[in-house]
């Protein structure tokens, strides 16, 4: 009986050895991405996972939503993340705000802001930016990219923002909570939002509005979105990194030749609810105004760019991070 006991307690054992060492083997493979949000702006990223590009390289992505770049933040300064996808000014913010070990940005992965202009007017025939002279726009959160760089474009066309609309200045209501943006103008609040797809093409289906501007088009060369991680994680993880980028590239490659049945192929398991003819839609119209950076080294000129519309919004009142200090390119450049 005692070695029965016995050779129970060696087959426990070795068992858990097994398990403990196989599941260790199986998270080494596994990269834990915190996204900032679930959009179909960021096709290129779930293309590649979709398409198995992230698993030919031996890797799997583990993907949250963490519902805003703070929380990103937090998830890969805990350890919770490996990798997060986020708005690379947050990296600015939290350095000024005396973040010690602040992630650093390795690729970006869109080129401009993703959101588009709805009116309540068809104005495809006259469009200008003088439109929107005396005009109530509803523009997202005070400090987000959306408010500051539609701001940037306003007041680089020569009019005045205030509140003031019967005086003839232009007012950015940054008053609405994000997500409530859009139910406010659909309730007959503003002149003009700013929508990301595929809420704006979905608007223009329903005949509730009509896309007359896109702010990425109108103000390129962005580094909106980027993929960030701590300075440890580049450090050591750098092999699953590589292949990380490489899947990416693949992803990307494949959507800018989709054909519309692919394109739905490639991007339906993420966005199931999502019709077909919205999906392909909203994509179109991202590759159309260069959403999607087709090199994914953050560049200090981009970097600079993005100071530039921050320290505009008088968003910097910590100064200018270097680009040094904040992006490290040596996976990007790898592709």
């Amino acid at each position: 009986m005692k070695k029965i006991s016995v050779l129970l307690m060696v087959f426990v054992c070795v068992f858990s050895i097994c398990l403990f060492g196989c599941k260790k083997k199986s998270d080494d493979n596994v990269i834990r991405v915190s996204e900032v949000t679930h959009s179909i702006f960021y096709a290129p990223f779930y293309v590649a996972d979709n398409m198995g590009y992230f698993e030919e390289q031996g890797i799997k992505i583990s993907l949250t939503n963490a519902g805003g770049s703070d929380a990103v933040t937090t998830a890969l300064v805990s350890g919770n993340a490996d990798v997060g996808l986020m708005g690379p000014e947050g990296l600015v913010y939290v350095r000024n705000q005396g973040m010690k070990d602040a992630p650093l940005a390795f690729a970006q992965l869109t080129n401009c802001d993703g959101s588009f202009l709805v009116g309540r007017e068809d104005e495809a025939d006259d469009w200008q930016w003088e439109n929107l002279r005396g005009k109530h726009i509803i523009g997202g959160r005070k400090g987000g990219m959306p408010a500051m760089i539609l701001q940037y474009i306003l007041e680089n066309h020569g009019l005045t923002l205030g509140e003031n609309t019967a005086g003839g200045e232009t007012y950015i209501d940054t008053s609405i909570d994000f997500a409530l943006n859009v139910p406010a103008f659909l309730g007959n609040t503003g002149d003009y939002v700013t929508m990301f797809e595929p809420t704006a093409s979905q608007t223009e289906l329903d005949g509730n509005g009509y896309i007359v501007a896109s702010l990425g088009e109108e103000l390129s060369d962005i580094p909106y979105t980027a993929f960030c991680a701590t300075a440890n994680y580049l450090n050591n993880h750098g092999d699953k990194l590589e292949k990380f980028m490489i899947a990416l590239k693949k992803g990307y490659d494949f959507l800018m030749s989709a054909t519309d049945e692919q394109i739905v192929a490639s991007l339906k398991p993420s966005f199931s609810t999502t019709s077909d003819e919205l999906i392909v839609k909203s994509v179109k119209n991202y590759i159309g105004v260069g959403a999607y950076a087709d090199s994914f080294v953050l560049s200090e000129a981009k970097w600079n760019k993005m100071l530039d519309i921050l320290d505009n919004a008088g968003e910097l009142k910590g100064g200018r991070v270097n680009h040094a200090d904040a992006v490290n390119t040596k996976f990007a450049s790898l592709v």
